[in-house]
């Protein structure tokens, strides 16, 4: 299995993991880059430590201006994001949230609409519970209606 550069103490090549042994050490960044940011969740085979049907995890890198293909529906997953770095908007029915520190954060429960806006280029951490399929966005959609 692939996984990132994180270092261990010495006793494997530290690019991956010894999966016989249930660790896996990796780099955000670069774990991230092969599975849309998603670094955790029921997507992963199982066997492989970073697989759980119980919660996802994502470490999502987001340029200036980059927007979610459409609004979250219908949700069935309550979640938390929390700003790394940059600027970052969530957007809920009626309500907008500004992420501008390091550390900001917002919870958002299951059956709350949302979407998101990189309004600079940005780093969040999302946790969403539990872990379950068919909420991939398509990437040919349309882009997000914003709301007043």
């Amino acid at each position: 299995m692939g996984g990132g550069t994180g270092t261990d103490d010495g006793t494997g090549d530290g690019t991956g993991t010894n999966t016989d042994d249930g660790v896996y050490v990796g780099s955000a960044g670069k774990d991230a880059a092969l599975d849309r940011g998603w670094l955790l969740g029921h997507f992963r085979e199982p066997g492989d430590p970073r697989h759980s049907d119980a919660v996802e995890v994502k470490w999502g890198i987001h340029p200036r201006g980059e927007r979610r293909a459409r609004w979250v529906q219908g949700e069935v997953r309550t979640a938390v994001l929390v700003l790394i770095s940059g600027r970052f908007r969530m957007e809920f029915p009626g309500r907008h949230v500004l992420l501008e520190e390091q550390g900001d954060y917002v919870v958002w429960r299951r059956g709350v609409d949302h979407s998101w806006e990189a309004e600079e280029d940005s780093v969040v951490l999302t946790v969403r519970w539990p872990s379950v399929p068919g909420y991939a966005v398509p990437p040919e959609m349309p882009e997000a209606p914003r709301t007043p």
